[in-house]
């Protein structure tokens, strides 16, 4: 067991292209986000288990005694194996969750109590340990966050119980597990992600584990070949949607217009190939051109998604807005509101960034200048941690 404290971060995740269209069979490429969420393990000897989310407010405690005690034979399938019913309802139990278990902070505190049985059952005794997981993500957003809560959950317990080891190299920012630590906590940040959503896709957690761009068609998902990383700004419009309700609206109207809609999502498919072809050359040779194409290509996206029936006038005015300054933008993930992104050139000039900002900002929406292409799951040496998260891990 570990005696050290840890710290780790995940991604959040964009869909670049294809989303809708993913769910009929289309590819679709997803990027991790810059916007990242960061987790403080520190092991004690107090017995006790705290959870400090200082986003939502939740800080709970627990007697290691208490939980040692408790039945959780219930994980023993844990593995791989869709938490039934039964145990979820069993683990709100243990967790002393009451009714109000639908809710995110509810079922944060699940996953982490899901995980932390799971993967620390199998040492000696369970372990006393603080844990507090602060996000610059917003959540709700459709941009990942509860997978890269999970992620870095899992990569911190697994890195604890010492079921893969600490990558963390002396006076090295940060640092990756090696590819088959990796595919054991992208399979641990699944599980944490079927308690929070209960039958997630796998996108997110795989973003939030493998960093960079992924591919997603018919529930394969693969990498791609080092992507570069693009600068961007990313909109949240505050407009609430519900991604079932777009989803169904979308698998009516191609039930209403199939001659329509079918070449529609041919096209989406077409324009997602066209951004990977492209990614692939600039992950060799970067050229000026190449974000033209990607400009391009985010247009025409855009212009499918609003005859999709998935666009808001909130999304519009984003894009109006990006466009007085010659800048692209496109929804990214549900539509009907939510979140844009906009690309940034290498050679644009950092007022004209600002300006831009600004002008979203005055629309009432928030905006995060980011990057996507991401590193996935990392450990950090709390030496070179920036200064504003180290605080609020410190809850200062």
């Amino acid at each position: 067991m570990l005696s050290e404290v840890l710290l780790v971060s995940a991604p959040g995740k964009v869909i670049l292209h294809g989303e809708h269209a993913v769910v009929h069979g289309k590819v679709a490429l997803a990027m991790a986000l810059n916007l990242r969420t960061f987790l403080r393990l520190q092991p004690h000897s107090n017995g006790k288990v705290c959870l400090n989310l200082p986003n939502i407010g939740v800080k709970r405690a627990w007697d290691v005694a208490g939980l040692q005690l408790q039945d959780t034979s219930f994980l023993e399938q844990g593995d791989a194996t869709v938490p039934t019913a039964e145990q979820v309802e069993k683990l709100k139990e243990v967790a002393g969750i009451t009714q109000d278990g639908a809710k995110p902070e509810g079922l944060a505190v699940l996953a982490f109590l899901y995980l932390y049985l799971s993967i620390c059952r199998k040492q000696r005794a369970l372990p006393s340990l603080d844990i507090t997981v602060w996000s610059q993500l917003p959540t709700g957003a459709g941009l990942g966050s509860s997978a890269a809560y999970s992620a870095c959950m899992a990569a911190a317990l697994l890195t604890m119980c010492e079921e893969i080891p600490n990558p963390q190299k002396d006076g090295v920012s940060a640092s990756r597990w090696a590819v088959e630590d990796l595919e054991l906590i992208n399979k641990w940040a699944f599980q944490g992600e079927r308690m929070i959503h209960g039958n997630p896709s796998g996108v997110d957690n795989a973003v939030s584990t493998w960093g960079g761009a992924l591919r997603f068609q018919q529930g394969k998902i693969s990498s791609l070949e080092r992507p570069l990383a693009l600068k961007i700004l990313l909109t949240n419009t505050k407009v609430p949607r519900s991604t079932k309700t777009l989803v169904a609206s979308v698998r009516s109207r191609l039930l209403k217009f199939p001659e329509i809609m079918t070449p529609l999502l041919t096209s989406i498919n077409a324009i997602s190939l066209e951004c990977e072809r492209m990614l692939g050359e600039m992950a060799v040779a970067p050229a000026p051109e190449h974000y033209l194409v990607l400009e391009e290509l985010i247009d025409m996206n855009q212009h499918h998604l609003n005859a999709l029936g998935v666009g808001h006038a909130s999304l519009d005015q984003l894009c109006r807005v990006t466009m007085a300054h010659g800048l692209h933008s496109k929804l990214t993930g549900a539509g009907g509101g939510g979140c844009g992104i906009t690309l940034l050139r290498p050679d644009l000039e950092q007022p004209e960034v600002e300006a831009t900002k600004q002008a979203l900002n005055d629309c009432g929406f928030d905006c995060w200048e980011t990057s996507i292409g991401a590193p996935g799951i990392s450990v950090h040496s709390a030496d070179f941690l920036d200064p504003s998260v180290r605080q609020a891990l410190d809850g200062l």
